[in-house]
């Protein structure tokens, strides 16, 4: 449903009323809901810890560790969910005194999730307990190891679940098939901050010593909401509920600075305001960089130290590796896309993309680069020594989670797991076709047959007089957008094409069109030139011609001057 707006408000309301109507398309019609919504206060979302099944276990089993002086290991992964995870875990534990150590896989020596030799050398180290965070809950074999070895074990995690959950002392995950919670869209870090925050309240339960009942009290989990945001943003987790209010509330503790590390790195990638874009565009892909080119050690570090000298090595340091990272993406996407275009030929319904010896770090960003182009599920994968590795990015209405974790239970995969937007495998050489088979019937009848569409859908049809300031501000009341809650789509109508012509290195356009109250609107159309879209807008002979324009409004700031700005999708003369 397009909802149609003047410019004016058409009745009185607590909500404005083009807001009621994009809202309501969205599928949001309570007023309360809608306040709701618009106002994403922690307070108003959070839940009750315990409404996530094993919770109470996991927090007495956590807080009776904590009591008892033990050495507690956290284990999570090398992307920025599990690096966040892990950093809000070792930061609140060492607040409140405990002796904590952390380990974080390598992509290339370990892979994803747990394995026995890192199990070993936790136990070596004198761990009694550990905690999973953003990983575990396919670990069967590596929990019962560590149980032979005399370790409890709490698992958190948000990535399906197989059949069979590992043997933990406690399993928190709310995609369990008995957890009732309905908290499935959490990414890993909101699974291990909601296991904080239960933790937080059994040590208030218990007749603690005065030292631990003082750090208990003076440690408020909020002060991690910045990262609870970032990990958040970065696993590309829906912006709805209680996501919703981390990120609107943790990009506002990320404005206090207060973290060295992310204050470091947001001054060398000059950000200078927190955003659902600076996130994840700038700071997620320099701590994604270590993870993917090495160890995500230097990451976490970043997050963990308050010394100033190291913070500052240690971002210069990512931000050194995003560069390499880039380089290295982009030959391998030359590559890459020619193999997809012969895909596409074929009229298939999904990608199988897969090179010798391709750098494995960076499988899951071309993924996403061939989906967005193509509009097809895209797995990308390396092959060494008999073993392919991949990553795959999906569409709407193709679950590619649970496409792995079939391929997983037909044993055509080996190690493999994610959830509908992204995913991970592992597969033997000798399964490639199998493999490549299997994905394209699984898409074929996720999507019942039907070939993916793109589709543009728009939020409201207004005249292109009322594009402005006004209304970029009045529409940024339903930041924060991200993945599930996206940046409003216009219709302008009632626009003449002023001129338009290229910038960049040739391959965006931007120009002008005349509004019918006789204001100029200024636009950009990225990667159009070349398009039936830029080619008719860069003909001379097309200026003064009456245009529809397609695209989405926002607020553009030049030596000083702030106007609004008109980022054009499509256009129908």
């Amino acid at each position: 449903m397009v909802a149609t707006y003047s410019g004016e408000d058409d009745c009185p309301s607590s909500v404005d009323n083009l807001l009621q109507k994009i809202l309501i398309s969205r599928g949001i019609t309570d007023m309360a809901a809608m306040e709701k919504f618009l106002n994403p206060s922690i307070k108003e979302y959070m839940p009750n810890p315990s409404v996530l099944c094993d919770m109470d276990n996991a927090a007495s089993i956590i807080a009776d560790s904590i009591i008892n002086n033990e050495k507690i290991a956290i284990y999570g992964d090398y992307d920025v969910d599990g690096i966040t995870s892990t950093a809000i875990l070792v930061k609140y534990l060492r607040a409140l005194g405990a002796d904590v150590m952390w380990h974080l896989p390598t992509r290339e020596g370990e892979g994803y999730g747990l394995n026995v030799a890192a199990i070993d050398d936790i136990a070596a180290a004198g761990a009694k307990l550990i905690i999973t965070v953003d990983c575990g809950i396919s670990g069967v074999d590596e929990v019962a190891h560590a149980k032979s070895l005399g370790l409890r074990i709490v698992v958190t995690d948000h990535h399906s679940p197989d059949s069979v959950l590992p043997n933990a002392d406690a399993v928190v995950n709310p995609k369990r098939d008995d957890d009732t919670s309905g908290l499935i869209y959490l990414a890993g870090v909101g699974v291990a901050f909601l296991t904080l925050v239960a933790v937080r309240r059994e040590l208030k339960s218990r007749n603690l010593p005065n030292d631990l009942a003082h750090r208990v009290a003076e440690t408020n989990p909020m002060n991690y909401l910045d990262l609870v945001a970032l990990g958040t943003i970065c696993d590309t987790m829906p912006l709805v509920g209680l996501n919703r209010a981390f990120v609107a509330t943790g990009l506002k503790v990320l404005g206090l600075r207060n973290n060295l590390g992310l204050r470091t790195l947001m001054d060398v990638a000059g950000i200078k305001k927190p955003s659902v874009y600076a996130a994840g565009f700038a700071l997620g892909p320099r701590l994604n960089a270590a993870g993917r080119l090495d160890s995500a050690a230097p990451a976490l570090e970043l997050l963990l130290t308050d010394n100033p000298l190291i913070a500052n090595d240690l971002a210069q340091k990512l931000h050194q590796m995003n560069q390499d990272r880039i380089d290295i993406q982009n030959a391998i996407m030359l590559d890459a896309d020619e193999i997809a275009q012969r895909c596409c030929e074929s009229g298939r319904c999904s990608l199988f993309v897969c090179g010798d010896n391709w750098h494995g770090g960076v499988m899951g960003i071309i993924a996403g680069r061939l989906k967005d182009k193509y509009n097809l599920p895209s797995c990308v994968a390396t092959r060494c020594d008999g073993v392919i590795n991949g990553s795959g990015r999906s569409i709407s209405g193709v679950d590619l989670g649970r496409i792995i974790h079939d391929a997983l239970a037909c044993g055509i995969v080996s190690e493999g797991g994610g959830h509908a937007a992204a995913a991970g495998f592992s597969l033997s050489a000798e399964n490639e076709q199998r493999f490549c088979d299997f994905l394209e019937q699984a898409v074929r009848t996720q999507l019942n047959g039907q070939m993916p569409h793109r589709e543009i859908v728009a939020d409201a049809e207004i005249d292109a007089g009322g594009a402005t300031l006004k209304l970029v501000n009045k529409l940024n009341a339903l930041e924060p957008f991200g993945q599930g809650n996206p940046e409003p789509t216009l219709i302008l109508d009632g626009a003449m094409l002023r001129y338009a012509t290229t910038m960049g290195h040739g391959n965006h356009l931007r120009g002008s069109v005349v509004t019918s109250n006789g204001t100029q609107l200024a636009f950009v159309g990225f990667n159009m030139v070349g398009t039936p879209v830029g080619d008719f807008l860069l003909d001379d002979a097309n200026a003064n011609t009456k245009i529809m324009m397609l695209g989405k409004l926002k607020e553009n700031e030049y030596n000083g001057h702030v106007s609004a700005q008109f980022f054009l999708e499509d256009i129908a003369v």
